[in-house]
């Protein structure tokens, strides 16, 4: 039998090589910017996701409960008699009928006189700092507007007063913005000085609150690109550069000075301080609610920057809704009101501003009621 040998080839076989992509620039490009894309709808997709949880958030917790008009409410008897449309609530001025817009929303803002960065809870019931800013925010989506109203520090109200312990003394009239002070200087002190400007404005609902510290301000300024102003009244003796009628673009500290200094030896000092603060806000709204149409991440970033400093009961996703919401209402110059009175000075040697009650009525029908025809608001 033939014996046949056959050779075997123990070399391994060569694999095809795959031939290695090529990218061109235009298409690498392509592809980063794709990628960028994808990036900022995720990021969109998270602001939405926030931004809608943080509406019915604050629906949820809205107080629709008019104010207490008191001496103009109509009943129904009245309506009656007098053949006129009705509804709880209604109210009477100077002849015409009027109903409480229970879709608006309004948010106090302080800022506190406190240079710590980080707000601290104070352990005697007396320091919690006082509100030296007190304003306002309002948002009507029926004509889509905002509007801010002032404050005066010194206007006279009652306020309630505890001892060092937290212990209740007693309801006493007194400078609006001490009332902050009888807390622990954060959500105690707030929910104070919240529950003080509600009853001055006649019981009016408040959505909710935001203490800052002073500390933050240049912060706040510099997340728009800072501020332009004139300068008011004369503040050389804090900084050479703030002479009478200068046009001065405000950045870090120079904020701070504008719209927190004031010669406490000078009458009506804090008259002219709210005039400042007043200027600055309405040009720090403009810029912020072009920063945030440009950029609508901006605002989560200084939240967060801010938040050491700050104490609040409105979350980021209600700041996120709002502030998707605030960017697109009309804010102008007319668009800010300030409460109305006089400051005196008061026996104790300390400035009082009095209200002007009828004034004050008038602010709130104008701001926060609207026009009844035919039994229906307009």
């Amino acid at each position: 039998m033939k014996i046949v040998f056959r050779r075997f080839d123990t070399r391994k076989k060569r694999t095809p090589r795959r031939r290695r992509r090529v990218w061109r620039p235009w298409q690498a490009a392509l592809l980063i910017l794709l990628f960028l894309i994808l990036i900022v709808l995720a990021l969109a997709g998270v602001v939405l996701a926030f931004s809608q949880y943080g509406r019915y958030h604050l629906q949820s917790r809205a107080d629709s409960q008019a104010p207490s008009m008191e001496g103009a409410t109509i009943s129904q008897e009245q309506a009656e008699e007098e053949n006129i449309p009705w509804k709880e609530g209604y109210v009477r001025y100077e002849g015409d009928i009027y109903d409480y817009n229970s879709d608006i929303m309004t948010f106090l803002f302080m800022g506190i006189d406190k240079r710590d960065s980080v707000v601290q809870r104070q352990e005697e019931g007396v320091n919690g700092g006082q509100a030296d800013a007190l304003f306002l925010l309002v948002l009507n989506p029926h004509d889509q507007t905002i509007s801010v109203i002032g404050l005066n520090r010194n206007t006279m109200t009652d306020i309630e007063v505890y001892d060092e312990d937290g212990n209740y003394l007693a309801t006493r009239e007194a400078q609006l913005a001490v009332q902050h002070g009888f807390g622990d200087g954060m959500e105690e002190s707030c929910e104070l000085q919240e529950k003080a400007v509600r009853k001055l404005m006649y019981d009016l609902p408040i959505h909710g609150y935001c203490a800052i510290n002073v500390s933050a301000v240049p912060t706040i300024n510099d997340a728009v690109g800072g501020v332009d102003v004139t300068v008011l009244e004369d503040m050389t003796q804090w900084d050479y550069r703030f002479t009478e009628g200068a046009q001065l673009h405000l950045e870090g500290e120079m904020a701070y000075t504008y719209i927190q200094r004031r010669d406490t030896g000078e009458f009506a000092s804090a008259d002219n301080r709210l005039a400042r603060q007043k200027q600055y806000l309405q040009a720090f709204l403009q810029k912020a609610i072009a920063h945030v149409k440009e950029d609508p991440t901006s605002v989560t970033d200084l939240y967060n920057a801010i938040s050491p400093a700050m104490v609040t009961d409105i979350t980021l996703d209600e700041v996120l809704y709002l502030a998707g919401t605030a960017a697109g209402y009309r804010f102008g110059e007319d668009s800010f009101y300030m409460l109305p009175g006089e400051t005196v000075m008061g026996e104790n040697g300390y400035e009082e501003f009095h209200v002007d009650e009828d004034g004050l009525y008038e602010l709130i029908i104008n701001v926060f009621y609207e026009k009844v025809e035919n039994g229906e608001s307009e």
